[in-house]
């Protein structure tokens, strides 16, 4: 029986490791497999960051991608926390009962489904910012560089 409120905090803590995918879907799960892979390059974009500044160009590319990817598992936490029973049920208990009680949604879902919106979205909106505001400065210096 797969439970909806272990599946949401799953998602929201664990899913930058796939670890809501391998709980639902099994080892067998390819994009649990891939999902460490964002993950990772963003982390290695945070270490870079670290060790030459601000002005690598490689971080502000990679950075963002760790925040998509923890914006991305904070929304599939969310769905996931949305879903009725019934739905939640026929898609990952197929051998319960409509209204089995791993579908149901209690105030642990709800904190799961209000903290991923909370931080989903702010990771999302920092994610988008740090990348534009590097690529438009980028983009100031390569002009600067032609003007002269």
């Amino acid at each position: 029986m797969k439970n909806k409120t272990l599946a949401a905090w799953l998602a929201f803590v664990g899913g930058p490791l796939g670890l809501h995918r391998f709980y639902l879907h099994g080892l067998g799960d390819t994009l649990g497999w891939f999902l460490p892979i964002p993950t990772a390059l963003g982390l290695y974009g945070i270490q870079r960051v670290q060790q030459f500044g601000q002005d690598d160009q490689l971080s502000w590319a990679l950075i963002p991608l760790l925040g998509f990817t923890i914006a991305a598992c904070a929304l599939v936490a969310i769905l996931y926390g949305l879903s009725s029973p019934e739905k939640w049920n026929a898609r990952f208990n197929p051998q319960s009962a409509r209204e089995a009680a791993p579908g149901s949604t209690n105030w642990f879902t709800v904190a799961a489904i209000a903290v991923s919106l909370m931080v989903g979205a702010a990771v999302l909106m920092a994610s988008l910012a740090y990348s534009f505001q590097h690529y438009f400065e980028y983009q100031i210096e390569e002009a600067r560089k032609i003007s002269q």
